[in-house]
């Protein structure tokens, strides 16, 4: 079958989930990589060494495993649907707090919260995309899904440009990214009121009921039956974040400290 054929069998509800997961991909992309064309005023505003402002970069991503781990947690209980909602919330507003930060400290931890808010938001939207699809559909919708966190980092790269080549000062500074930034909290709307939960969830959860099986115990069984593709799947995913973070996080400040680039030239080239 075709990839239009495909796209084309989809029901309404099957779109609408694929879109919010698609979505808050992108914008949980969008509001990490906020971070990452801005470290330079952000370590000039605090006072404080670039390097302590790239580590926070760092710190974010080494929460993220946290985070996926107490949502998952979640989603595997209370289903993907919630669990999702919550976690949109929870980046979009610490998102808006890291704005109001009064000094290093409290920015820095915002950013180990968001990272933790971060990590959950891949394991929720994929399930839940995944397990509406049909089968067929997977395969190419998983790749399309995946571009939502390229395309968040597009995002990101444009609003920081209209936001200091457009915007009056006081407003042109990062904290009005950061205030941008809480955006993504709209979506929940849609999702509450489009997407239902997953279909597989349901199921696995009525068969549970059946059968006397507690949601922990699935979850242990699930691990047992299959370690070596759990262990390949963390490394393999492993190996794709330090390959991508490890350039893009540090573009925009290479190009603004190391080759004293403005805003224009960084932003065209982020893009």
């Amino acid at each position: 079958m075709s990839a239009w054929a495909l796209m084309r069998s989809l029901n309404r509800e099957q779109r609408s989930t694929f879109l919010a997961s698609f979505l808050g991909w992108t914008l949980d992309a969008f509001d990490y990589f906020l971070l990452t064309f801005v470290t330079v005023r952000i370590s000039s505003d605090f006072r404080v060494d670039l390097a302590a402002v790239l580590f926070s970069l760092t710190l974010t991503l080494a929460m993220r495993p946290v985070g996926a781990l107490i949502f998952g947690l979640l989603a595997e209980r209370f289903g993907r649907r919630i669990p999702l909602m919550i976690d949109i919330i929870l980046y979009s507003v610490i998102e808006l707090l890291t704005a109001f930060s009064p000094n290093f400290t409290y920015f820095i931890i915002m950013r180990a919260l968001f990272g933790v808010a971060m990590g959950g938001e891949w394991g929720l939207g994929s399930s839940l995309a995944m397990e509406a699809l049909p089968r067929e559909s997977r395969g190419l919708f998983s790749g399309i899904l995946q571009q939502g966190y390229a395309f968040g980092y597009l995002i990101a790269a444009l609003v920081f440009f209209v936001v200091f080549t457009f915007l009056p000062a006081p407003l042109n500074s990062w904290r009005t990214m950061f205030v941008i930034g809480v955006l993504p909290a709209t979506l929940v709307i849609f999702i509450r009121t489009r997407v239902p939960e997953s279909p597989v969830w349901e199921h696995r959860q009525e068969l549970n009921r059946q059968r006397g099986i507690s949601t922990w115990a699935g979850i242990r069984r699930s691990v047992r039956l299959h370690p070596i593709l759990f262990l390949y799947i963390i490394l393999l995913m492993t190996a794709f974040n330090s390959l991508s973070h490890g350039t893009q996080d540090n573009l925009g400040t290479f190009l603004q400290k190391q080759l004293a680039l403005g805003v224009s030239s960084t932003t065209i080239i982020a893009v």
